[in-house]
């Protein structure tokens, strides 16, 4: 008998957030995906469109050095190729969406020749990425929702929903990262993806980092200080536990008066990724301080999980994601109530370190990349 032979993984054209920094889902997922395929990346197409400000006029310049760097269209090696394509932010207009088929189509052409895929899935987690559906060769679209963007800050909401629609309706597979996600597509083609942990980065043993405050209770918190953040609420519970120390990891992202003057507070800026289990594995409690809105109940946050994944005790204000982990995280709605949360961590329960990490144990992203991929394989 002849020996069966298995059908090669779908190469991948995949447009993501602009890479680096702290790695998004999708980063994480075709990681993993890219062990037996080719894969391409595209950089962000933005959201918004540009308000000619200070900070809008920075990106394009980035954009433009970035662009002068290299000859039109080639791809950055990193960890595979990578394009950053010059692009019309938001357009909506017939011109303006024809310019970007052909300035993002040309460039990411190139770069899927050079390496070699052949009859590529072009995968978008943005809807900005609707103009070069069709233009790339590709033989299916699959949609990656991590957010709702509709609420999201920083999107132009009205604008960056149409694109989502038609961008929805012309994939053939939609992954979404919760059910809120899910429920706004249809379920022939939809399929809940949760968001997974780099379970053995935070799990393993990690030094203390060493801006970590000593000798006192920490409260810990890493990610964008953005606007979904309540900022209010964390300067009331620091105010009411004066002998803790509050710390925040990460880039300020909205106006961050609210904690002004707060003498326990301590803010590290951004850190690398790498550096997030030497914060979590040794602060006394966790932070979740989300607003409650739109885009926080659609959301499932990636720190979550690599909180618990870091054995310490978690505080958060209530969101639909922590469902999955009730009796995991004390959740409070008041200042008072918060403070109450970090106090009583404060005499965590043997057992209850292994008990979080095991609840997440089983969520690493090889098990999410293999289920993308058995559904990738079907189109």
């Amino acid at each position: 008998m002849p020996e069966a032979t298995t059908r090669p993984a779908a190469d991948l054209i995949v447009f993501g957030e602009d890479w680096g920094g702290h790695p998004s889902s999708t980063q994480h997922l075709v990681r993993h995906l890219a062990a037996d395929r080719r894969v391409v990346w595209v950089d962000s197409i933005k959201l918004r469109r540009p308000r000619f400000g200070a900070a809008d006029l920075a990106r394009a310049v980035a954009k433009l050095r970035a662009a002068a760097r290299r000859r039109p269209g080639t791809a950055v090696p990193a960890p595979f190729p990578r394009v950053q394509p010059l692009a019309i932010p938001m357009t909506e207009s017939a011109p303006g969406r024809a310019a970007n088929r052909l300035l993002i189509g040309g460039a990411v052409r190139r770069a899927a020749r050079a390496a070699g895929l052949d009859r590529p899935v072009l995968w978008t987690s943005l809807p900005s990425a609707l103009p070069a559906l069709g233009a790339l060769g590709e033989r299916a679209v699959a949609y990656c929702c991590c957010d709702d963007f509709g609420a999201l800050a920083g999107v132009d909401h009205a604008a960056a929903l149409r694109m989502e629609a038609e961008l929805a309706a012309r994939a053939e597979l939609i992954l979404a990262a919760s059910p809120l996600l899910a429920a706004r597509f249809d379920p022939r083609k939809t399929r809940l993806l949760p968001h997974g942990v780099d379970f053995a980065r935070f799990a393993e043993p990690a030094p203390p980092a060493p801006d970590l405050p000593r000798g006192a209770p920490v409260a810990g918190f890493y990610g964008s200080l953005a606007p979904w953040i309540d900022l209010k609420l964390v300067a009331a519970v620091a105010r009411l536990l004066p002998q803790w120390r509050f710390v925040m990891v990460g880039e300020a992202a909205t106006d961050l008066s609210p904690l002004a003057g707060l003498p326990n507070l301590v803010l590290t800026g951004p850190k690398p990724h790498a550096a997030l289990p030497g914060f979590t594995q040794h602060w006394t409690a966790g932070m979740i301080p989300f607003l409650d809105n739109a885009q926080v109940r659609a959301s499932n946050p990636l720190k979550l999980r690599e909180y618990l994944a870091a054995g310490r005790p978690v505080v958060a204000t209530p969101f639909p994601a922590l469902a999955s982990y009730a009796g995991l995280v004390a959740q409070a709605t008041t200042p008072e109530a918060f403070a109450a949360a970090l106090e009583a961590a404060r005499a965590d329960p043997p057992g209850a370190a292994a008990a979080r990490r095991a609840a997440v144990a089983g969520e690493g992203w090889a098990a999410r990349a293999a289920q993308a991929a058995r559904l990738i394989a079907q189109l």
